[in-house]
């Protein structure tokens, strides 16, 4: 390949696309490359120096593709909304898994989870990555959720349709068999039927429909719930770290060993997997455990003889943290026995003892919040989940002085302190908010048969709360209906202020709480820049 020819084939390539940046820049390259052959050379291997300097670096053109897009952000603009937005999330007074979900789209943004990763692995100080590694870990779980709720949702529709198909093909099929009776068999089939018969008719189909009725452990498992243990199996299942065995992986778990979960590990031992048998055995275990020292726990405290006593030995197991759920269970059975027995007075006393144990269980709750929704979960009748929630809502007037420094000053010069203004028990944001971080965390867990799942037991509580708060506070407004109030009471909007502004932008005017260049003085004696004036100034 000679010269002339090398410079022919880059200009046709220069030549295809005479627009782009890259081309240009490509093409001005060329040009430096045929004025350089075109310049008087020396006779000492002159091919090799322009080769070297074409494969180096002078007409590198990656550089180009690198530069940031002049209509969006720069990588700095960027860098800086991404740590305000990770301060955001870090410092809030919210469960975070509120705030990822109030922020969901951003959350999710692949460039955002790209950064949060980089920034989790350059990270140096080690509290620092645990609590970014806990926050990536927070909005992948949040993100698999909605995900398969989306899912789940997806599959409920055409199952719906697919239902509603049958029925509608099940009504044709009968009306076809309609169009084809004769007169006399209508007659026929009408006289046939009665008041008694249709009564008969209606309980046969209402027992069916209660025999096909699937009870908790016989629905069967769908693809959604089986997904959303996958990062449980791998915490509870081969491989385990050194040391590690399926019964300290239980232990370890136990919390999380819902109804569901073991139905997912059933369904896995019963298709051969030998590894779920082994921690569903480990389970059974450990749960007998628990049970024998929940009946030694009870037995103790039944060994008091006198109730109060008995409730003194309760408080006493609350504060070394033996209540736990077989315990709570225990007490129940026992109470139900003797009611089935006929014992009323044991009965009593067995509900008694429970409800207390349910209160001091509840005092170890790390917040109020939950402390009330457990009480409200318990409590099966709607005036009484609206006196409990009037209780905790209600502001009241604190009895203890704070022990602040200003406090304690001002009492040394005999003065009264500063009063805190009213507070209740549980603010009805912060129970909403607690609210939302139970739906998010275990709102797929059934209750009950007759309850259903937690999701729609807290939603009741929910709107119960709403009502109340509605009665004590008033109906909360946004900022623009608290606006539009201040207009009604011959104030000025500041929504109307900037409309009135804008129009006067508009006609070449300039709004006179908008002059810019207006000296008008805030206080008498100073001047604009806000400094005091001094004789003639």
């Amino acid at each position: 390949m000679n010269l002339s020819s090398f410079s022919a084939a880059l200009a046709a390539l220069t030549a295809t696309c005479p627009t782009s940046p890259f081309a240009s820049a490509f093409s001005t390259s060329c040009r430096h490359i045929q004025h350089h052959l075109s310049r008087p050379t020396a006779p000492t291997a002159p091919l090799f120096g322009i080769m070297d300097e074409v494969n180096g670096d002078a007409f590198n053109l990656s550089d180009l593709l690198k530069q940031d897009d002049d209509d969006g952000p720069s990588r700095d603009e960027m860098e800086k909304a991404y740590e305000m937005f990770l301060g955001q999330l870090v410092f809030s007074a919210n469960d975070p898994r509120i705030d990822i979900m109030d922020n969901y789209d951003l959350c999710v943004d692949p460039k955002w989870l790209s950064w949060l990763d980089r920034k989790i692995a350059n990270c140096r100080d080690v509290e620092e990555k645990m609590a970014l590694k806990d926050l990536n870990d927070m909005i992948l779980d949040v993100k698999k959720r909605v995900e398969l709720s989306k899912a789940a949702e997806e599959r409920a529709a055409k199952e719906a349709e697919e239902t509603e198909r049958n029925r509608i093909a099940a009504a044709e099929a009968e009306m076809e068999k309609g169009r084809a009776l004769t007169g006399a068999d209508l007659l026929r089939k009408a006289a046939a039927v009665d008041t008694a018969g249709v009564d008969a008719i209606v309980k046969e189909q209402a027992s069916s429909e209660e025999k096909n009725r699937k009870s908790f452990y016989e629905t069967d498992l769908t693809p959604e719930i089986r997904l959303s243990y996958e990062d449980m199996c791998k915490n509870v299942l081969p491989p385990y770290k050194p040391g590690d065995s399926p019964a300290s992986v239980v232990f370890k778990y136990y919390d999380q060993f819902d109804a569901q979960f073991i139905k997912v590990l059933n369904e896995r031992a019963q298709n051969g997997d030998a590894d779920s048998q082994a921690v569903l055995d480990a389970l059974a275990v450990e749960q007998q455990k628990r049970v024998n020292a929940a009946t030694e726990a009870l037995k103790d405290v039944l060994s008091k003889g006198d109730p109060m006593r008995m409730e003194g030995a309760i408080v006493k197991l609350a504060k070394e943290g033996r209540i736990d759920e077989p315990f709570l269970l225990l007490l129940e059975a026992n109470a139900n026995q003797a009611h089935a027995a006929g014992a009323t007075g044991p009965a009593e006393l067995m509900t008694k003892l429970r409800k207390r144990a349910e209160l001091e269980k509840d005092k170890q709750s790390a917040s109020k919040e939950i402390k009330l929704l457990r009480q409200l979960l318990r409590e099966p009748n709607a005036n009484e989940r609206e006196k409990i929630l009037t209780e905790a809502f209600t502001p009241k007037e604190a009895l203890i002085v704070p022990g602040t420094a200003a406090n304690a000053a001002k009492a040394m010069e005999g003065e009264a302190p500063d009063e805190e203004k009213p507070m209740p028990d549980v603010p009805p944001p912060d129970f909403i908010n607690c609210c939302k971080a139970v739906l998010l965390n275990f709102g797929n867990l059934n209750i009950s048969e007759e309850k259903g799942d937690l999701s729609t037991q807290i939603k009741m509580i929910a709107s119960e709360a709403e009502v109340v708060a509605t009665r004590i506070y008033g109906k909360g407004m946004t900022a623009r209906e608290q606006q539009d109030r201040m207009w009604k009471e011959k104030t000025t909007s500041i929504f109307d202020l900037e409309t009135l502004e804008i129009e006067a932008e508009r006609r070449g005017e300039v709004a006179p709480w908008a002059n810019p260049d207006a000296n008008d003085d805030l206080l008498p004696g100073f001047g604009p820049d806000g400094k005091m004036r001094i004789g003639g100034q």
